[in-house]
């Protein structure tokens, strides 16, 4: 945190499995003391599976905060202390059982800086293998996966039938490094 501002409280309001909220007492520059609700995360990562034939991987699933199933790339949160990498290398075989000897990082940014820490590392992974997935937890038990051209995913993009931020900054940077 800048000089200019100093927690002066910080209270835990809620412990979860996922994650923490904070309610801090911040000095603001000009001296006046605000209020901040802080969401702690440990981080999650995302993957965009990539094959030999630039067909992207995606898995639906269902999502109760939207109360909906909606089509995203594979993700998960990072376990305590748990390299990026490996975290993306796991749960890219657990949700679609494909392998891959080429992983990069093609970004890594704040899902929403306002209120919450989590840091979202996104990767490209060149696939070289499928096989069966590994569903791990009770989200990826009924989840679907299925293989679409990169340019089919962008224009679902485009008409707002892939909605999640994730999926959406993981496609666009595919498409632009792949162009490179």
């Amino acid at each position: 945190m800048s000089n200019d501002y100093q927690v002066v409280d910080s209270r835990k309001v809620f412990q979860g499995k996922i994650f923490t909220i904070f309610v801090d007492d911040v000095r603001m520059p000009g001296g006046k003391v605000v209020e901040r609700e802080i969401l702690a995360h440990a981080g999650a990562v995302g993957i965009v599976p990539v094959t030999a034939d630039n067909k992207v991987i995606l898995v639906e699933q269902y999502r109760h905060a939207t109360k909906g199933r909606i089509w995203e790339i594979p993700a998960g949160k990072l376990d305590s202390e748990e390299d990026p990498l490996d975290c993306a290398i796991r749960e890219l075989e657990e949700e679609t059982g494909a392998k891959t000897d080429k992983m990069e990082k093609i970004a890594e940014f704040y899902n929403a800086p306002g209120y919450s820490n989590e840091r979202f590392h996104l990767y490209l992974a060149r696939v070289t293998a499928i096989g069966p997935a590994k569903p791990d937890g009770d989200e990826e038990e009924d989840m679907r996966v299925r293989q679409v051209p990169l340019a089919e995913a962008l224009s679902a993009v485009d008409t707002g039938e892939i909605n999640d931020a994730k999926s959406i900054i993981g496609l666009l940077m595919t498409d632009r490094r792949l162009r490179q």
